[in-house]
């Protein structure tokens, strides 16, 4: 890694340990993922959206979003291997809306999931998360496709549950993709409610790194700028739990 490169990465560092989050421009953090490997397959995995599954869950609230997960572990130094498929599961803690529920949801494409972007994201955030958790021998990683769609009726609902935590040690949340899309700001506030920072994600790789314990994160509605016209945010989660 380059100097620069490193001064940068050792900023972001500082503010996730110093303040519980940092947001980071997508020039920035296309430039430190790709430093953990190649992402030759952007385009692919950038239109993988495209074939996101209806969560049904959420559905039933009368809320619509689409969406496919993957899960994943890592060594603190060794490879991240893809593991078996199986339920998203939260606490009525971490998600009042929709805590204490196996989720089953469709899997992240096997040619997204083991593809050289995906494989360069999670190098990024095994490196960058495991450097502020040196003491973490192994980690549990979950991998969560969103696409958030907004019609002339109704807004769209990044985060239904409001401001909230994940119930893991770090998440990152990066912009794929915004088309005729408003807002969609993030939040971020301390326990007590007190809004601590925000930022909208608006160009690809746009991200925030956040440290779970200690903040909460939200985003706000998204609404179509042309309710004629077909509009959508698009989004990758990633979250790391010691294991």
């Amino acid at each position: 890694m380059n100097a620069p490169l490193e001064a940068t990465e050792t900023t972001l560092h500082d503010q996730v340990h110093d303040e519980g989050f940092a947001f980071v421009r997508g020039e920035t953090m296309r430039e430190l993922v790709g430093h953990s490997g190649p992402l030759k397959d952007w385009e692919a995995f950038a239109a993988s959206w495209n074939a996101l599954e209806p969560d049904t869950y959420l559905e039933a609230t009368g809320r619509f979003r689409r969406r496919r997960h993957a899960i994943y572990a890592a060594e603190r130094f060794g490879h991240v291997e893809p593991r078996a498929h199986r339920a998203h599961f939260q606490t009525l803690a971490y998600n009042t809306l929709q805590g204490d529920l196996e989720r089953w949801f469709e899997p992240v494409l096997p040619e997204i999931a083991s593809g050289p972007t995906m494989s360069s994201i999670l190098d990024f955030c095994r490196d960058f998360f495991g450097g502020l958790s040196p003491e973490v021998p192994r980690w549990h990683i979950e991998v969560h496709q969103f696409r958030i769609e907004a019609t002339a009726g109704a807004a769209g609902e990044p985060t239904p549950e409001g401001s909230h935590r994940d119930g893991v040690d770090y998440v990152l949340v990066l912009l794929v993709d915004r088309e005729n899309i408003a807002s969609g700001t993030t939040t971020i506030h301390s326990p007590d409610g007190r809004e601590l920072g925000e930022f909208t994600l608006t160009h690809a790789f746009d991200a925030a790194l956040i440290h779970d314990p200690r903040v909460f994160h939200g985003v706000t509605p998204v609404t179509a700028l042309d309710s004629a016209k077909a509009s959508h945010r698009d989004v990758l989660v990633v979250t790391f739990r010691a294991a």
